[in-house]
């Protein structure tokens, strides 16, 4: 769950830092005090996308840390991607500049975006106050009720059946309309292998036969070189093993003057060894080297064979083993595309496989589907929509599609005797609102996640309706960690925390502030919701009703 929150420069947001408690917590105050930029602040956190515009008037940057727990699914995340903190929890903070840059950290490690966000899956889930414009679309249908049923193996499995079938329809058509064109590529590109066959260039090999092309090319060199070597060290007349022999006897007599010159004489012995032994590797160098010009001839041959070919295939010569291999794959997928009649076995097959998964697929939608459409109109009964129904339709694809056999269709009627029609033609704004609530707690219970967050989904209700809504947030909030924006005092008396978010402005400058309210403040802020600005002995009565039921 969510423990601390800390906002420097984000908005109107000065400075605040935020600890958390379970249950439920509600947040409200005025309109434009920044009850949702506190929202805005932990999703930008969370890894969603941000722009200069974030960072405070005058402020350099804007800074956000976010504290959690860290439960099993994902310290394991932390710990694969080597984020994992010794504490045990998970830090997030990101920080954005005046000119737009932004940085993630994770338990104090840098972090992309995408790791941000993926953290975010395993922490909070957001329901925003327009989220009932988006179940009105069929992608945000099928999505919501596959995470609901918890289908992403068996999606991911019908995607890529999908995707290979196509392919294959695709390769087959192909086929059939350009065989020709099919084969003059398999023959351009058999030439290719042939070349390259004869070649055999192997890994590496370009730099080998630089290396040795270099030494036997200066072998004369090398051999008159080390030969001069081994005469300076020790054949020539004052050569370095004898001056050095001679060096430390001359001060060996001396040491029985002064004793301190054994430390000189000891260095001049192992100086000697280390030239005796340099002198013997190169001996045997000399032995080994020799003038080969037949070995030079061919290698110089190699070089110029290879040079050639990386010319003709218009690549580097160390990269001619691979460009053999990919011709040698291309060649043998170029064999199967022209033979038809496998490339018709290998669709059918494909075929079976797809429509094998997509069935799989929907029967566990046709399951959840059922289950989820009598919660959500059992739940409509409560919300002003008594005799209502929601139902998620599932019709048919002819020819199935890349997420299974069928289209999702959420459908609604809002009353008895009203037929079903899709979500996106409900009339009402307020039903909409509505039902898109019931489904979004409903569809949160089931959630993985430790933390919900509501904002302002209430919009648009009142009255009893909105004291159902506080009623089930607040079941909720036995389960999860629960936090809602809400202007509603129906709502708000139902928190077991309650926040006030409230602005000041000083010289021009506005600033957002933040109070954590006692039962007498809580009762002033529920007053205040219910009568306005001008807060009387009665409404002050009908706060504390509220809040003592």
């Amino acid at each position: 769950m969510l423990r601390f929150l800390s906002i420097r420069d984000f908005v109107i947001v000065e400075h605040l830092e935020l600890e958390f408690e379970a249950g439920f917590t509600v947040l409200t105050g005025e309109t434009g005090a920044g009850k949702s930029i506190l929202i805005d602040a932990l999703a930008f956190t969370l890894g969603e996308r941000g722009d200069a515009d974030v960072v405070r008037k005058g402020a350099k940057q804007a800074e956000i840390c976010a504290e959690f727990d860290a439960a099993a699914p994902l310290a394991a995340w932390l710990a694969e991607n080597e984020l994992a903190s010794d504490e045990g929890g998970c830090l997030l903070r990101r920080v954005i500049d005046a000119s737009g840059r932004s940085r993630g950290f994770i338990n104090g490690r840098s972090a992309t975006l995408t790791q941000l966000r993926e953290a975010g899956e395993f922490l909070v889930d957001i329901h925003g106050q327009h989220a009932h414009q988006s179940l009105v679309k069929g992608d945000a249908q099928r999505a919501l009720l596959d995470d609901h049923a918890g289908l992403d193996g068996e999606v991911r499995e019908v995607g890529a059946a999908w995707r290979r079938l196509k392919q294959l329809r695709d390769n087959l058509k192909l086929a059939e309309s350009g065989a020709r064109d099919l084969e003059a590529e398999r023959d351009r590109i058999a030439w290719s292998v042939d070349e390259l066959s004869r070649l055999a260039p192997r890994d590496g090999e370009w730099d080998e036969v630089q290396r040795e092309h270099t030494r036997l090319a200066h072998a004369a060199s090398l051999i008159d070189g080390v030969q001069a070597a081994v005469t300076a060290l020790t054949e020539a007349d004052g050569a370095v093993l004898g001056t050095l022999a001679q060096v430390a006897g001359s001060l060996d007599a001396l040491t029985d003057y002064d004793p301190s010159l054994k430390g000189v004489i000891e260095g001049l012995q192992a100086a000697r060894i280390g030239v005796e032994e340099a002198s013997r590797d190169l001996s045997q160098y000399l032995r080994r080297a020799e003038l080969d010009p037949e070995r030079l001839a061919q290698v110089e041959s190699r070089v110029e064979a290879l040079h050639s070919a990386a010319r003709k295939f218009r690549v580097a010569p160390a990269q001619l083993p691979a460009q053999l291999s990919q011709a040698k794959v291309r060649l043998d997928e170029l064999k199967l595309s022209t033979d038809i009649e496998a490339l018709r076995r290998e669709l059918a097959a494909a075929e079976e496989a797809y429509r094998a998964a997509a069935k799989v697929l929907s029967a566990k939608r046709g399951r959840a589907a059922k289950k989820l459409s009598a919660q959500v109109t059992e739940s409509m009964q409560t919300l002003a929509l008594l005799g209502g129904r929601f139902d998620i339709a599932l019709p048919p694809l002819e020819e199935g599609g890349a997420h299974g056999m069928e289209r999702i269709e959420f459908q609604v009627a809002g009353h008895a005797g009203v037929d079903l029609r899709p979500m996106g033609k409900v009339a009402s704004g307020g039903e909409l609102s509505r039902i898109s609530l019931a489904i979004q707690v409903i569809t949160s219970k089931a959630a993985k996640v430790p933390t919900l967050i509501f904002d302002e989904v209430d919009a648009g209700i009142g009255g009893a309706v909105a004291e159902v809504v506080g009623r089930r947030l607040k079941e909720l909030g036995a389960e999860r960690q629960v936090l809602c924006v809400t202007h509603l005092p129906q709502v708000a008396s139902q928190g077991g925390q309650h926040w006030r978010v409230g602005k000041a402005t000083d010289k021009g400058v506005t600033r957002s502030t933040l109070a954590v309210l006692d039962k007498s403040g809580r009762v002033e802020e529920i007053a205040r919701m219910l009568g306005g600005s001008d807060i009387t002995a009665t409404t002050r009565k009908a706060a504390k009703e509220m809040l003592a039921a």
